[in-house]
C-alpha cells in the first residue's frame, strides 16, 4: 500500500468518524464543552474616545429627527479608528441607524432612542425576513459586513410600534392577529415563491407597498458583536436578530414587547453566541435560534452553532428556549443553563420546531438547571410538523434535559410529534420534577430514551411506553 493511498484511507475514515452524531453519556461532557466555548466568545474592545451625537447637531426633544446627526457621528468615529458614539440623556427621534466597524453606540442612563414611524426613514437594504433573503426596509439598527460593533448603556430603544403603526401590517388587532388578513400577506406569499424558485435574493425587492415589517436590531454578516444593558420596547417585529454572524455576546439586555412576532432574540445561522443575564417578556418566542427558511437555509448551509443561553429570565412568550422554526440550515451545540421561566402566558420551556419543508439536523441540545413556575402547553416540546410539509424530513437528536423543576405545568410534561422514518433520537432526562400537568406525556416516534429520577405529578417514570 502506497503512502498516498494509506493517507487517503485515513482521511476518509477520519471524515466519517467526525460526521457521526454525538451521543452524550455523562453530564460532564456538555459541561466541559460549555467551559471551552466560553473562552472563545470575547467582548470586542474599543478605542477610548467619545463622540456625542449632540456635537453633530442632535436634539433630544422627542420631535427633532436626528438620523443625519447620528449617522455623521458614527461616520466620524469609524473614520478616526472607532470609539463610543454617545447618546446623552434625552429623547432622540431617529430613522434607521447603520453601525460601522469599531463603533459602540452607547446610550446614557435614562436616555431614549425613539424610532420614527415613517417607513421612508428606513432605506432599502439587503436583509433577511423570516429567514428569507431579500431587499426590504432597513432594520432599525443595522450593520452589514462590519466587525467590532456594540450597542450598550442603560438607555431604552423604543421601536414606537403599536396597533396603529407597524403591527397592523400583519393583521394585528387588539393583540390578536390573523396573518391571512394582514397587508403583508401578498408580499409574504410572493417572497416564499421567489425563495422556492431560487430567484436571486438581490432581485427580491420589497419595501413600499409590500408591508414587510423590518427587524429591530439586525447585524448581518458581522463579527465581534456586543449588546449589553439596553432595554428594548415596542418592536416592529423580531428584536435582536444577528444573521450569519460570529462571536456574539449579549448580556443584561431587557426585552419587553408584546406585539406580533415580537421574538426576543433570534440569532440566525450564527456561530459562537452567548446570551446571558437577560430578561425576556415577549409577544412571541423569548429566544428562537434559527438558520434560515427552506431553500435559503439549505442553500447557504450555515447552521446555528455553539450557542450558550445562561442565567436568563423568561416571562410571556410562545417558548422560553426555542430552536426553529426557520432551521433549514440545522442547529448544533445549543446549551441552556440556569434559566428561570414563569408565566401563565408562556407556552413551552424547551421547544424544537421544524418541518419537512425545512429539513436539516437539530442536535446536541443541553437544557440544564432550569426552574419553571407556570407554562401552558409543554415543558419539553418536539414538533416536526410546524407549518407546511415538504420533501426534506428533519432530524432531531441528542437532547439532554437535567435538573428541571416545574411548579405548575400545563397540558403536558413532554409532547412530541415526529416522523416514523425520522424519530426523535437519544433523549435523556435526569432529575426532573414536573408538577401540575394534565397529562404526563404524549409522544409518538421517539427512540433511545433514558429517564432517571423523572417525576411527573408525583409519579416516577422510567420510559415513555
Amino acid at each position: 500500500m502506497t503512502k498516498l493511498l494509506y493517507f487517503l484511507i485515513l482521511l476518509i475514515v477520519g471524515s466519517e468518524a467526525m460526521a457521526q452524531e454525538t451521543v452524550w453519556t455523562s453530564v460532564k461532557q456538555p459541561l466541559k464543552e460549555v467551559k471551552a466555548l466560553k473562552k472563545q466568545i470575547v467582548k470586542p474592545k474599543f478605542r477610548n474616545k467619545d463622540y456625542a451625537i449632540t456635537d453633530f447637531g442632535a436634539v433630544g426633544d422627542g420631535t427633532t429627527k436626528n438620523t443625519k446627526a447620528i449617522a455623521d457621528a458614527i461616520a466620524k468615529c469609524h473614520e478616526e479608528g472607532g470609539g463610543r458614539v454617545v447618546v446623552p440623556k434625552g429623547v432622540f427621534l431617529t430613522g434607521a441607524i447603520h453601525l460601522k466597524s469599531n463603533v459602540n453606540l452607547h446610550l446614557a442612563d435614562s436616555t431614549v432612542v425613539l424610532f420614527s414611524r415613517d417607513s421612508t426613514d428606513y432605506p432599502m437594504v439587503f436583509t433577511r425576513w423570516e429567514g428569507m433573503e431579500c431587499i426590504n426596509y432597513s432594520p432599525f439598527i443595522y450593520a452589514y459586513e462590519q466587525e467590532n460593533i456594540a450597542v450598550t448603556g442603560n438607555g431604552t430603544l423604543d421601536g414606537n410600534a403599536n396597533m396603529d403603526y407597524w403591527w397592523w401590517w400583519c393583521g394585528a388587532k387588539k393583540f390578536n392577529w390573523d396573518e391571512s388578513k394582514g397587508k403583508q400577506t401578498p408580499a409574504r406569499v410572493a417572497l416564499h415563491e421567489m425563495m422556492a424558485d431560487e430567484v436571486d435574493p438581490k432581485t427580491r425587492v420589497f419595501g413600499d407597498g409590500h408591508y414587510l415589517r423590518p427587524a429591530f436590531v439586525q447585524p448581518y454578516k458581522c463579527s465581534n458583536i456586543y449588546i449589553a444593558d439596553v432595554k428594548l420596547i415596542n418592536a416592529p417585529m423580531w428584536n435582536l436578530n444577528p444573521v450569519l454572524c460570529e462571536n456574539v455576546l449579549i448580556e443584561r439586555v431587557k426585552v419587553i414587547t408584546h406585539g406580533p412576532n415580537n421574538d426576543g432574540c433570534d440569532p440566525e445561522a450564527c456561530k459562537n453566541v452567548w446570551i446571558k443575564d437577560c430578561y425576556f417578556d415577549t409577544g412571541d418566542d423569548c429566544i428562537a435560534i434559527k438558520s434560515g427558511r427552506d431553500e435559503d437555509g439549505r442553500n447557504i448551509g450555515r447552521p446555528a452553532e455553539n450557542h450558550i443561553i445562561e442565567n436568563c429570565i423568561m416571562k410571556d412568550g410562545h417558548g422560553g428556549v426555542v430552536i426553529g422554526s426557520e432551521i433549514a440550515g440545522g442547529a448544533k451545540n445549543i446549551y441552556a443553563l440556569n434559566n428561570t421561566m414563569d408565566s401563565p402566558n408562556l407556552d413551552r420551556a424547551l421547544r424544537i420546531k421544524t418541518s419537512s419543508s425545512r429539513g436539516g439536523t437539530t442536535e446536541n441540545v443541553f437544557f440544564y438547571n432550569t426552574k419553571v413556575g407556570k407554562y401552558k402547553d409543554a415543558a419539553v416540546r418536539f414538533n416536526m410538523f410546524y407549518e407546511k410539509p415538504g420533501n426534506h424530513i428533519p432530524t432531531i437528536r441528542n437532547i439532554w434535559v437535567e435538573n428541571m423543576t416545574v411548579k405548575e405545568g400545563g397540558k403536558y410534561g413532554v409532547l412530541s410529534a415526529a416522523y416514523k422514518e425520522s424519530p426523535v433520537k437519544n433523549v435523556t432526562m435526569i432529575n426532573c420534577v414536573i408538577d401540575g400537568v394534565k397529562e404526563a406525556y404524549k409522544v409518538d416516534y421517539i427512540e433511545n430514551v433514558t429517564l432517571k429520577k423523572v417525576t411527573i405529578n408525583g409519579k416516577e417514570y422510567t420510559s415513555f411506553d
